[in-house]
This record gives C-alpha cells, structure tokens and sequence, in this order.
C-alpha cells in the first residue's frame, strides 16, 4: 500500500491534495479518527480540517430541473419546455440491474462505506502514485452526487457551472463534508435513487428516465442488462462514451461494465458474455421540445404563456425567482386555448395569407365576461427558418411579440362609449363635411391642441349630417373628430385606459393626440379582442387570461392570476355601441364580415395608404380582433399577392373581415346561436336581427 513507501511528508500532502483533495482527512472523521491521527499531512491539513468546520449545517438541494408540459383546454398537449430534458422518477420506477450497473462500476462498495470509502481513497493514491497520474479516483457515489448538486445549482451560468466542476482544495472539502451529512440523514437507495435522477447522460438527457427514452425509447423502469450496462458506462465521461458519436468506445466502456457487474456477483459470468456479446442496439428519441413543437399555430401561444410565468408576480415576486420557476420546471401547466377554435383560427389566417406573401394575417379570440384567451395564431410560422418568426404579432414587446399596428377606426367605438358615458345620446348629428379642420382639444395634462390641419374622410361623397349610428356603420372620420372634441381627449383616454390600452404595443406612451380618435396609437389583436368582449360582456372588463391552473411536482399547486371583472362602463353604454356595431355588419362598412347565422357586431378598420387592415367584432360567444399587415417592409397592401389573390383595394371589411369571420364561424360551429342586447336607436332601430 502507498501509506508503507517511503516518501517525504511534503510530496505526500501534494499527491494527497492533487488527486484526492482531504479525502484521507474526511475519511479519518468518518470513521471516527482523532484528528491528530493524521498530523502528519501538517498544515494543508489543519487548515483544511478548519475550512472543513466551518461551512454551513445544513446542505439545500434545489428542486431538480425538469420538463414542464403545457395543455390546451380540453387536456391536449401544446408542448413540451425544459432547460433540462429531466423527468424525475422515484427508485421503484428504476430497473434494479440499471442501479446495480451504476455502483458497480463508479462505487462497488457504496453499500459498505459511509461517506468517504477508506479503501478505495487509499487504493487510488497507491495507483496515482505509482503511475505518476490521476489514473484512478477515489470519490463515492455519495461524493459524486454532492458534485453534481453543486453543478445543478449552477443553473444555466456557465461560469458558475465551471467553477461547480474544478477539483479545488475548497470544492473538495464542501464535497466531502456535505456527503457525511447526506450520509447521516439519508438511505443509501435513496442517495442513488437521487444520483440517477440528477447526473448527466450526454445527448441532451438529464437523469436516467430521459436518457432510457433518448437512447432507447424506453422507460428507465424498461432497462434491459445492455442497456443498463451502456448507461453506467456514459456516466464518467457522456461525451467520449457518447454511443451515437462514438460508438467503438461506448462498447467497450459496456463491456468493461458488465464485466464488473460479473466480477462483483450481480450477474453470473454467462450473463456478462452473453450481453457482451449482443451489439449496441439504439432507437434514439431525439429531443424535441419548446414552442416550435407546437401544432396548429399554437408555438405563438405557448410563447406568450412563457412570457406570463416570468413576468406575472403570481409566480414569483422577483424576476428572478419567476424565472428559477420556469427554469426549475417540472410543471404541469394547463390553459384557455381551444384546440378547435385554435385550428379553425390557423386554417383562416394561412388561407387568407400565405406564409411566403409579404402581408400576415393576425389574430386572436378572446371569450367574453371571462377574459380566456381560447386562441391566437399568424401566417407566419413559429420558428427561426425562412418565412417564420418567434415574434408574436398578437402582442406586445413586453410579453414576447412586436410593435403593434395603427388600428385605424377600430378604435372609434372607444370614442363613441366615453361620448355615451358622459352623456352624449346616439342621435347626436354633426355636419361632418368630406374634410374639415381638426376642432380644437386638450389632453389630461392640459396640453392644448388648437384647430390646426385637416381631418377628411376616405371618400368625397362622403358627407354629413350623420347622427352616431350612421357615422359608425359609413366610418366618418369628421363625425368622430367632432365627437372627440365634444367629449374631450382626456375622457377618451381614460375610457382607453379602463379597457386596458395603457401604452403602445412597443412600451412607449400612449399618444393622446387629436388622431386618437383614427387609431393613430400602435396597439395589438389582442388588445383589441379585449376592447370588444368588453362591449359583448355589457361593459365589464376583465383582463386577459392564458393559465388556468399550474402544478408544481410536488403536487402543489401555484396560484394563478385571475381575470378580475370590473364594469368600466354602463351596460347601457356597451349595448349602445354593440347595436351600432349591429349595424355595421348588417349595411355598413363590415358587412362582408358579418355571420348568417348568428348575431355578431364588429368594426372594420383600414389606416394611411392602407398598410393596415383590422376587423374587430364579436357575438355573445366570442370576441377576436384581426389584423392584416406587411410585416417585413410596411408598405401598401394595395396591388399586393395576399392569400393568392391580388388585392385592387385593401380595406378592413374585405380583407381582414373575411379572416374574423371564417374564424369565429369554426371555433363556434355546432353551437347554440346566442342572442346581443340592443338599445333603441334613433329612428326606431335596434332590434336584435340577424
């Protein structure tokens, strides 16, 4: 044995501490050794002993990064996410040949050693010193899985990660006195049962349930003794023991495996020679998860709900405990997305806009009176390749998507509900000539705009008087200038902020500027499907939702933003404006939008040389605002290939009303038709009709 060689204390404490660290120290109290028993490693060892001492009590574990899942409404699953491809199983779900695979080849003692393994730390000095290098190590499993901890804690700071994995002097010490305590406080099946479920396996794969599926698409619990041998092999090295990039030396580490599993008497010698014998058979499943797994257009709303677990405080205070959360993973979380409204929403955006046009169509649907998102989708596809995008159209920067769109005169219809809240009656009638001056206003903060450039409607014929109604359904632009200033910018943007348009989609302040009435401000389908179940909801707001539940994997269950409903305005108000939307999908500018089926009420909109057109409408079912844009160049949508037609003309009704439409008729197919409260209007009208 080496402790018999003569050699001088000094070269001794220098072997010792390069290539085992204190294990000789820890060993010693352990085993209840004085600590004068090994003075002669001199002051290295003293000091050691004292850093030994003084770290903490207590070691923490952190909760095991796993794969979260994310479902749809019905239970169907959207995709699955993960830092680390991990599924953490009990030891009953592990085959017990693939644990005595795993200790007979790191640790053959493991069950008869405690902390630190006194033989095998004497036995690997012998050999590093005779051979004059680290030939051999002498951390135990328990040694091993403190290690891999300490790299699990590292998360995904590289640097931190590297620094977990440095064979210091000070890593050593907290390796070791943390293993003793692990040692004193838990089973030996349960330190293995945890050292599987934690170490690395290569190809992505983290514990040895995702490992059992990546290389052969089974379950852990499913090892055959191949297999079993092949994934303790991988273990001390998964990058040069890798059996896809390196299958030669991945047998060979088998092999060496199942010979030892022979030599200490878990299989017999035929077992071996017969394994040894049978070729590396894989069937790899390779890692397929995140958004872009997602089907049906649904990588967008799968992207949004990421981006409300590490910004909502119901999953964290702190930013940086929403995102430990998310990265922790390990949930189940379930959600409001419809898969049939999803893919009746995905089968009318990409028929109305090809994925290659330079135009996308965008869109969302919102259920009314209890904020659920229940589907959101785009033309483009989610992804980074040609013709796709990971930015989500339906939203803002701050939640994973892009800068908005002018609205254009869906808008109008917030302008109209703070008219009618202040008292202003539906049969208010304005000259409303084809092009006027814009009156004259100011905003909250007392800024003045003074009578100053001119406001025209989109066409000459165009032109007044028109009462409330009418002005909605032909979309007169000098009618609602009127109303705007007769009402006041202020009020208008308060009615704007109640429905939830607090700022533009880019984070930057809203414009309350006399065009606000124009839908001059940058907001987003989403927003805007938000604004209209307000009005199908009789005035009451609530906000948007995507979670419905989420489950941590203890079973714990995280609570959950709710849609806090709140009336921001009359009822009165609200069905006032649904039986003047009546009226644009019945005679006015949305008629080509409009159901024959069912009652439904929307808004067309089309802004400056027609690079946006939105229709925004809803029934008493569902609400959806939808946007058609050139998103990479914003330019004219007149003359351009959309959906495989030339368009002469763009406007909201023709070319953004068909995709609501053909979107709301699929997610509502085979439904009860409801029925959307009227108001009597000027003239008589506002019988609930079809």
């Amino acid at each position: 044995m080496s402790t018999t060689r003569s050699r001088p204390p000094g070269s001794l404490l220098t072997r010792t501490l390069r290539f085992l660290g204190v294990s000789v120290l820890a060993g010693a109290m352990a085993a209840g050794i004085a600590l004068p028993a090994v003075g002669l490693l001199g002051l290295g060892a003293k000091n050691a002993a004292e850093s030994f001492n003084s770290l903490p009590d207590v070691f923490k574990t952190p909760p095991l990064s796993q794969a979260s899942q994310i479902y749809d409404a019905d239970g169907g699953l959207i995709a699955t996410v993960y830092d680390r491809d991990r599924t953490v199983i009990p030891g009953d779900q592990i085959a017990p040949v693939m644990r005595e695979a795993l200790v007979d080849i790191e640790d053959n003692r493991f069950y008869q050693h405690g902390a630190v393994d006194l033989q095998g730390v004497l036995r690997a000095l012998n050999k590093n010193a005779a051979s004059g290098s680290v030939a051999q190590g002498g951390s135990t499993l328990t040694q091993q899985y403190v290690k891999n901890v300490f790299v699990e804690q590292a998360g995904r700071d590289q640097k931190a990660v590297l620094e977990a994995q440095r064979q210091t002097l000070g890593r050593k010490i907290q390796e070791l006195r943390y293993a003793i305590e692990l040692e004193q406080t838990l089973p030996k099946d349960q330190i293995l049962t945890n050292y599987l479920n934690i170490t690395f396996f290569g190809e992505q794969a983290y514990g040895v349930e995702a490992a059992a599926e990546r290389y052969f698409s089974v379950h852990a619990k499913d090892l055959s003794l191949p297999q079993a041998a092949l994934l303790a092999g991988i273990v001390q090295s998964p990058s040069m023991y890798d059996p896809v990039t390196n299958a030669r030396l991945a047998k060979q580490r088998r092999d060496t495996v199942l010979t030892k599993m022979a030599q200490y008497g878990s299989i017999t010698a035929a077992q071996a020679q017969q394994a040894i014998g049978t070729p590396i058979k894989l069937r790899i499943s390779k890692p397929r998860q995140g958004c872009i797994t997602a089907q049906q257009g649904e990588g967008f709303f799968c992207d949004y709900v990421h981006h409300v677990v590490v910004t909502d405080p119901a999953f964290g205070k702190t930013a940086t405990e929403r995102q430990a959360l998310w990265s922790r993973g390990g949930l189940q979380i379930h959600t409001t997305l419809s898969p049939k409204a999803q893919k009746a929403l995905q089968q009318s955006v990409t028929s109305h806009a090809y994925t290659t046009d330079d135009a996308a169509a965008v869109m969302s649907l919102v259920q009314p009176g209890t904020g659920k998102i229940v589907a959101m989708g785009q033309s483009r596809d989610y992804g980074l390749g040609a013709n796709q995008t990971e930015i989500n159209l339906n939203v803002g920067t701050d939640m994973g998507g892009g800068l908005g769109f002018p609205t254009g005169s869906t808008f109008k219809p917030i302008v109209a509900a703070a008219a009618l809240e202040k008292g202003t009656t539906p049969d208010q009638s304005y000259p409303a000539p084809y092009s006027m001056p814009w009156p004259a206003m100011s905003d909250c903060s007392g800024n003045t705009y003074p009578e100053n450039g001119e406001v025209h409607n989109d066409s000459t014929s165009l032109t007044g008087p028109f009462s409330m109604p009418d002005a909605m359904a032909q979309s007169v632009n000098t009618y609602f200038a009127q109303l705007e200033a007769d009402t006041g910018l202020c009020d208008v943007s308060k009615m704007a902020n109640a429905l939830g348009i607090t700022q533009q989609a880019g984070g930057t302040k809203l414009q309350v500027v006399p065009s606000l009435t124009l839908g001059s401000n940058d907001l987003t389908p989403l927003e805007m499907a938000n604004v209209y179940a307000t009005f199908a909801n009789h005035g009451t707001y609530c906000t948007p939702v995507a979670i419905t539940s989420v489950t941590k994997p203890d079973g714990s269950n995280v609570p959950v933003s709710q849609a806090n409903c709140h009336q921001v305005m009359s009822a009165e108000t609200a069905d006032t404006v649904t039986t003047m939307l009546l009226g644009v999908v019945q005679d006015g500018t949305g008629k080509p939008a409009g159901l024959t089926d069912r009652d439904s009420a929307g808004k067309t909109g089309t802004t400056d040389e027609s690079k946006q057109v939105w229709f925004a409408g809803y029934t008493p079912e569902l609400a959806g605002a939808a946007v058609v844009s050139d998103t990479r160049s914003p330019r004219d949508l007149d003359g351009q290939s959309i959906g495989g037609e030339t368009i002469g003309q763009a406007f909201g009704g023709t070319l953004a009303g068909p995709v609501w439409r053909d979107s709301i008729e699929g997610a509502l197919a085979g439904q009860p038709a409801g029925t959307l409260t009227t108001t009597t209007l000027p003239g008589g009208s506002g019988a609930s009709g079809r």
